[in-house]
């Protein structure tokens, strides 16, 4: 067993143009202040970090791990989230998603795909740059429309879709694989892969390929009704990476798990700050430990009524008391005895 590394945090949601929070200096500087010992890195956000110098430069990452490393931080992992968003898009959603792609590429879906591919190899070497060993990422989509069958769906449409996916994919995951890191896919609503069963028929198409791994995120599966504690016991030779984020699903008499259109502070299924949720972690953190993970439980706040400086301010702590030290002794150790072959053969009447 192995003791989870942590707390730290995802930079994301945090980024802003106002000071803390206005480049990785300053927002390095406020993390460590509240007890964060990681940061996980959006590298879409230039305030953040440079992708392409990052990916051509080890100097470079090896200046920016050295300015964090005074601050007591470590590099946890890179994110591509909305480039890998791009890597597949079905043209329904053109119009919304252009607005995660640069303006050389919008109005142009194969530029766009391109540009979101090329964007994870440049991750897959900036990885190895900076020595990591896994990077997160979304899985983008081509079926997601189709989730509730209704106009009932052609056969071998799904099919269809994964084969394409896993097409897509594939140039990805070896990429990756030259430069030793797995790609953790955050199985997430509104992705093809959004749960076990996506992700096994994803790995079908790509002859399960070793790099193709999980971002387990629980806030995701309470709200999909999905039994998240069974989930680390099925695929936890695959999770690779952590998000800590809590989620409470209260369905009524007039919504569930579709919402009614709602915002997120109306919606029966809502993301929540860590402890105001409905997510047993400590179960989550002694199954993980049990298994062996070996990353880091990194916080992703979104909550849809708490303020995030108070959620990142809690967020530290309570994953803290959440880790757990992976004992190296069985406990009933004191009442062993000396044993050797003749007396097990004697025990067993042999």
């Amino acid at each position: 067993m192995n003791t989870i590394k942590g707390p730290a945090i995802f930079l994301a949601q945090f980024m802003d143009d106002k000071a803390p929070f206005n480049n990785l200096e300053n927002i390095g500087d406020w993390v460590a202040g509240l007890g964060y010992k990681g940061v996980q890195i959006p590298t879409w956000d230039a305030r953040c970090i440079d992708l392409q110098k990052a990916a051509d430069s080890k100097t470079y990452c090896d200046e920016l791990k050295g300015k964090l490393h005074e601050k007591g931080l470590e590099i946890t992992e890179l994110s591509t989230h909305l480039q890998g968003q791009l890597v597949a898009v079905n043209p329904a959603y053109d119009i919304g998603f252009d607005g995660f792609a640069p303006d050389s590429v919008k109005n142009n879906p194969k530029a766009r795909t391109e540009w979101a591919v090329n964007q994870l190899k440049l991750a897959a070497k900036a990885s190895a740059n900076f020595g990591l060993t896994a990077h997160a990422t979304f899985s983008g989509a081509l079926l997601w429309h189709t989730m509730y069958p209704w106009p009932q769906r052609p056969a071998g449409l799904v099919d269809m879709g994964f084969e394409e996916l896993g097409k897509r994919w594939l140039p990805i995951l070896d990429a990756f694989d030259e430069v030793g890191v797995d790609v953790c896919y955050e199985l997430h609503p509104g992705e093809d892969l959004h749960d076990g069963v996506t992700f096994d028929m994803f790995l079908d198409k790509i002859d399960h390929h070793t790099r193709a791994n999980i971002l387990y995120d629980p806030s995701h599966f309470v709200l999909q009704c999905l039994d998240y504690k069974q989930f680390i016991d099925i695929y936890h030779h695959r999770i690779k990476m952590f998000h800590v984020k809590d989620a409470e699903f209260n369905p009524s008499g007039r919504q569930g798990v579709y919402g009614g259109y709602q915002s997120w502070v109306d919606r029966a299924g809502r993301f929540r700050s860590l402890g105001d949720g409905q997510v047993d972690f400590s179960a989550i953190f002694s199954k993980l430990t049990q298994y062996g993970f070996e990353g880091w439980a990194v916080l992703e706040w979104e909550c849809a009524i708490k303020d995030p400086v108070q959620g990142a301010t809690e967020g530290a702590p309570f994953i803290q008391s959440h880790l757990i030290q992976a004992t190296s002794k069985v406990f009933d150790d004191f009442a062993g005895g000396g044993v050797d072959e003749d007396t097990n053969r004697k025990i067993l009447g042999l």
